[in-house]
């Protein structure tokens, strides 16, 4: 038997949420039903461990979750606790991309977030290991792990392997493109269905460096995340021995009481943008790391996470800006050595602690930074000297926005704008070739509010890169754009169009300037003009008038701030971890 197991006095129970369900004599009707479960006695007596998962039939970005979760469920119970394994919501970007089910995508963020909350506080458990897979599902369950407090240890659900086409490694992004290409008459129907065909060969997220893997680095940086385990692709076996290490790791942090926002703090956030700066990734980081600080009650914003990123040096040459998927990644060393070369550089704080209960320092002291690899640079020798993605403010953006400059040769662009008011509408525009070459394409009323639920841009971007004129045009949007969209394409625009912002009250023809340089974004306009066009704008109706986009509308904030739903840790009065 386990030495764990035959030690219970490892762990206090009446100090812990779940003796509320299962301890005392008035609690007969609450382990009336653990046992009808079959559970034992003694299992009842142990620490409950939540599993939650966001496994579906969606996407293969979640479909080896439920695999995953049993092996942490095995280490849960082999370190003497009580794995109680439970699933929430995923919307999968790949799919609900460009037409209105992108509306559901960042709201899911908060549901998943609101949906592990309250089962663990309706059950009392005590711990909790989240398992994601797909974009927001990683930042939810994170902003979870924080707001609730309780010793907690996430884990990736892995990275989809890359197909190959004609002899190249390729991703869903090469698919989004290949649809512009297709629609300009530079690509056959054969071709187009023998790429899609082949793309996604595996289950797991989207390979490149975009939103999952991204918040799966941050997932370590952070140090919520096992060191590693955010790098092998969902298919490997390895991945299950990293399951069932994340539940021995989530004992050994309830016996400690080594709680999230021990592990969370300024200096953790740092290092989490840190990480999204070196390896080009998604500009979500943009609005999620501010969410998750939101969580504990930390100001973080957008203007927080853009200044980490200018003094990032860029290293890690990661599609969609770079070369290389994140199995490559993996096959080198993975985050850690990502991490390494940054600290090594001086760039990482390496005394925040992280979920092995040791220091970042002490977690990488053993790394050994290969060089016999270009997938990822020293700092001494960076693919460029500032972090792969900018932030931008101006008279066009009070509330600032931001850009992915990763792999792109322009970083200045000033040009008319041609206004349309949805993503429909852009895209549409674009596939009718309804711009010229030097303008900036502008999408509007697609923020938090407005859209509601601020969607990615991913369809209009990539069918720009297939027509051929993804580096001759800008586009900016209150909404956002996808991890895997590359080009001039600005997101976050704040404040947003449906609030009054600046971006709503552009007019055709009215000059842009883009200058990702010096970090701003402006239009050729007074503030005198600015604030008679304000004068006549009035706000617009979404056809969200009734179910849960509506409610998000009524309680969504800026994506400067996160585009957070509730008052955060700062307004608590009590944590769930101290019931």
């Amino acid at each position: 038997m386990d030495d764990d197991k035959r030690n219970p006095g490892r762990f206090d129970k009446s100090k812990l949420p779940s003796r509320h369900v299962s301890m005392g004599p008035d609690k007969a009707p609450h382990r009336s039903y653990y046992y009808a479960m079959g559970l034992t006695e003694e299992q009842i007596e142990r620490p409950f461990v939540g599993v939650a998962t966001c496994w579906n039939e969606a996407a293969p970005c979640n479909i080896s979750l439920s695999r995953q979760a049993k092996s942490v469920k095995v280490g849960v119970d082999e370190k003497g606790g009580t794995p109680r394994e439970f699933t929430t919501i995923t919307v999968t970007d790949g799919i609900a991309m460009g037409h209105q089910g992108m509306k559901s995508s960042l709201a899911s963020r908060e549901v998943i977030a609101d949906s592990v909350e309250l089962t663990m506080r309706g059950h009392c458990y005590d711990g909790l290991v989240g398992l994601a897979g797909c974009d927001k599902s990683l930042p939810g369950m994170m902003m979870s792990m924080v707001r609730l407090n309780v010793p907690s240890v996430f884990m990736y659900g892995g990275s989809i392997l890359p197909g190959r086409y004609k002899g190249h490694d390729v991703t869903v992004q090469d698919v989004f493109e290949a649809v512009g290409a297709h629609g300009a008459g530079n690509m056959s129907d054969e071709d187009l269905h023998e790429l899609e065909c082949v793309a996604c060969p595996s289950a797991g997220s989207c390979g490149g460096q975009f939103t999952a893997n991204t918040m799966a680095c941050v997932s370590e940086a952070m140090g919520l995340a096992l060191p590693g385990s955010a790098g092998a692709p969902a298919p490997y076996e390895t991945r299950d021995e990293y399951a069932r290490a994340s539940g021995e790791a989530v004992m050994d942090l309830i016996a400690r009481q080594l709680r999230p926002r021990d592990i969370v703090t300024r200096k953790a956030l740092e290092n989490a943008a840190t990480v999204v700066a070196a390896s080009g990734g998604s500009t979500n980081a943009g609005l999620h790391l501010p969410a998750i600080a939101h969580e504990c009650g930390i100001e973080f914003d957008l203007h927080d996470v853009a200044e980490i990123f200018k003094r990032t040096p860029y290293i890690a040459d990661l599609k969609p800006g770079g070369r290389y998927v994140a199995k490559d990644m993996f096959e080198i060393g993975g985050v850690p050595v990502l991490m390494k070369a940054l600290l090594d550089g001086g760039f990482l704080h390496g005394d925040c602690i992280t979920v092995t209960g040791r220091t970042i320092a002490e977690n990488l002291a053993n790394v050994v930074f290969p060089t016999d690899q270009d997938v990822i640079r020293p700092t001494s020798n960076p693919i460029t000297p500032t972090g792969g993605v900018v932030g931008l403010r101006g008279n066009l953006a009070p509330e600032g926005a931001i850009v992915k400059v990763a792999g792109m040769k322009t970083l200045k662009f000033s040009g008319p704008a041609r206004c349309f008011d949805s993503e429909e509408e852009a895209f549409k525009g674009v596939q009718s070739r309804s711009y010229e070459a030097g303008e900036v394409i502008v999408i509007r009323y697609e923020g938090p509010r407005g859209g509601p639920g601020m969607r990615e841009m991913l369809s209009t971007t990539a069918a720009l890169y297939g027509q051929g004129v993804g580096d001759k045009v800008a586009l900016i949007t209150d909404g956002r754009f996808s991890g895997a969209t590359r080009g001039f394409c600005i997101g976050h625009v704040g404040p947003e169009a449906a609030t009054g912002g600046p971006i709503g009250l552009l007019k055709d023809g009215d000059i842009i300037t883009i200058d990702a340089v010096n970090g701003t974004l402006s239009v050729d306009l007074s503030d005198e003009e600015l604030e008679n066009r304000r004068k006549v704008w009035k706000p617009r109706a979404h056809d969200y008038q009734s179910g849960a986009l509506w409610k998000y509308a009524q309680t969504v904030g800026s994506a400067e701030k996160g585009a957070v739903t509730h008052p955060g840790g700062k307004a608590e009065t009590h944590v769930y971890a101290d019931i």
